[in-house]
């Protein structure tokens, strides 16, 4: 069997190449210079499951997840707060790699730094110069957009939406993005170059990352549909420019909105990984997540959180009861949706129709779950504070049974009310 994946260049599904494979692939990772909301981590979680899955399959599976620690934003962020800016670009990464860490999927075979591949990039710049795709402009290098006449066909955006992010007398076309930026006053790091100190721009640190991790070509490149322009247009233009066939597969995951808003930064509706894991426990994300198409915008609130948590409680039910065969088809049918561009929905579905002990904690392995099948028991004093807390709630006395529930919060349960009492779940 082969899976397919939508791919944005090509607008339609297309097919990865049968076991073994090999199955390269490069996933845009965070600009790091405070810690990753939620939204930022499904991107991870989509490539791990991916990589889990074809694995199951029998792929040879090589996954790039990098990590962006030279930005306008990292230079802005370590100014307000007074701090270097490699110091901060490396606390953040630190918070990046401890929250993902949580998420209990394991790491990517490579995470590689846009600091750790100057050279690389350095000389990717000379190439694209050399073979008058790119040009110097007073310790600028810009690539010149007009050279690669199929700009635009990844995001299909129109001419006049083409105009770069930022504008500077000193390009010959606005259009046209920086692939190298010299020293700014304000910037305390920088880096020698043939056209003076300076830094990369972003778009080419991920051209150059994964040609020197995956080769100039290979299967998929992923990433937030917010990438697609001018980003993942960039790259595929700069990599195609020189000749290089680079990703074959654009697959672009949703975003994730926050009561009806795209989560950003920028708006403040934010909640961070580590707050989320914190707060409503690894497993209940982890199902929050799969319960909505990789490909599709999802919501974030208090209601999709407490239904994921609901579906995470069956699947730990299903444990705490003798064990059922399958179906005889049950695992063509799980095989079938996941291989159908990834269709998560649809695999749980079929999974919480599962009594079946053994087929479902593989299911669950794959998507790191497996610890729902452990069936953790409640320290007796934790059953205590609930049994208080339910007493009390009967009577009325609600402030108690709120100071009660914090308290079971702080030992690392939660406590959910049942039609025959209450039900503690592991955070």
């Amino acid at each position: 069997m082969s899976i397919k994946l939508y791919n944005t260049l090509t607008r339609k599904l297309e097919e990865l190449p049968e076991p073994p494979g090999p199955v390269r692939m490069y996933f845009c990772g965070s600009t790091v210079y405070q810690r990753i909301h939620v939204g930022n981590a499904r991107p991870f979680l989509f490539a791990m499951w991916l990589r889990s899955w074809l694995r199951e399959l029998g792929h040879q599976v090589v996954l790039v997840h990098n990590v962006t620690d030279v930005d306008d934003k990292v230079y802005a962020e370590a100014a307000k707060q007074g701090l270097p800016s490699r110091e901060l670009s490396e606390r953040a990464t630190g918070w990046f790699f401890e929250d993902t860490d949580d998420l209990g999927l394991g790491r990517p075979d490579f995470e590689p730094r846009a600091t750790e591949t100057i050279e690389e990039i350095i000389a990717f710049i000379q190439q694209l110069i050399a073979e008058g795709h790119a040009y110097v402009a007073n310790g600028d290098v810009y690539f010149s957009v007009e050279s690669f006449p199929e700009y635009g066909r990844l995001s299909g955006a129109k001419l006049e939406e083409m105009v770069a992010q930022e504008t500077s007398d000193l390009k010959r076309d606005q259009r046209d993005f920086a692939l190298w930026k010299s020293q700014k006053p304000n910037e305390d790091a920088a880096w020698d170059s043939p056209w003076g100190p300076g830094r990369p721009g972003w778009h080419i640190e991920c051209s150059a990352m994964a040609e020197k991790f995956l080769s100039p070509a290979f299967e998929v490149h992923g990433g937030g549909l917010d990438l697609v322009f001018p980003h993942h247009e960039n790259e595929l233009a700069q990599s195609r420019a020189l000749g290089h066939e680079f990703a074959r597969i654009w697959a672009h995951n949703g975003m994730l909105r926050f009561t009806g808003e795209k989560m950003s930064k920028s708006v403040g509706n934010v909640v961070t990984l580590r707050e989320a894991i914190d707060t409503w426990g690894r497993e209940t994300l982890l199902v929050l997540l799969l319960g909505a198409h990789w490909r599709k915008p999802m919501d974030f609130s208090e209601e999709t959180v407490e239904a994921a948590a609901a579906r995470a409680d069956r699947f730990r039910e299903v444990f705490r009861n003798p064990s059922e065969p399958a179906p005889a088809d049950a695992w063509e049918r799980f095989a079938a949706a996941l291989d159908d561009d990834f269709n998560t929905p649809d695999a749980l579905a079929v999974m919480h129709e599962w009594h079946d002990h053994d087929l479902l904690r593989r299911a669950l392995d794959i998507f790191g779950l497996a610890s729902l099948a452990e069936g953790e028991e409640a320290p007796a004093e934790v059953v205590m504070l609930a049994e208080r807390r339910q007493a009390v709630r009967a009577g009325g006395n609600f402030d108690e049974a709120d100071r009660l529930r914090a308290q079971i919060d702080a030992a690392g349960w939660e406590v959910r009310d049942v039609a025959d009492g209450f039900r503690l779940v592991p955070k």
